[in-house]
């Protein structure tokens, strides 16, 4: 009984881990979730991208003063709200966090709210 492990040529510490072996249903072909292939040309879209209103209206700029634009990226909590939600574009995001930050040194906008 002692020797069992060394009958099949392994020892009881290379039984851990690697390959068991052995069918575990389903195919490669099935893909995540096996939900089976899906009819090519129909993705789901979901809602459409937000388009940074910074670089569709040329006359609004980005200024520390405007207290008013910049309340509205912030949340009740005076947090800056992040790009997937405002739909800003990386460069004027940037801008939009130095003025926020600049606002609040000059005690424009609070840093947070009590």
């Amino acid at each position: 009984m002692e020797n069992r492990y060394e009958s099949r040529g392994e020892s009881r510490g290379d039984s851990r881990g690697g390959d068991r072996g052995g069918d575990r249903g389903g195919s490669r072909s099935d893909g995540p979730g096996g939900r089976g292939a899906r009819p090519r040309g129909k993705f789901f879209k979901g809602p459409r991208r937000k388009q940074c209103r910074f670089c569709t209206e040329e006359n609004m700029t980005i200024d520390y003063k405007n207290v008013s634009m910049l309340r509205q990226f912030l949340t009740e909590r005076a947090k800056i709200v992040p790009r997937r939600t405002t739909g800003n574009c990386a460069k004027h995001q940037r801008q939009m966090t130095e003025a926020v930050k600049r606002a609040r040194v000059l005690a424009l906008v609070p840093f947070t709210v009590e």
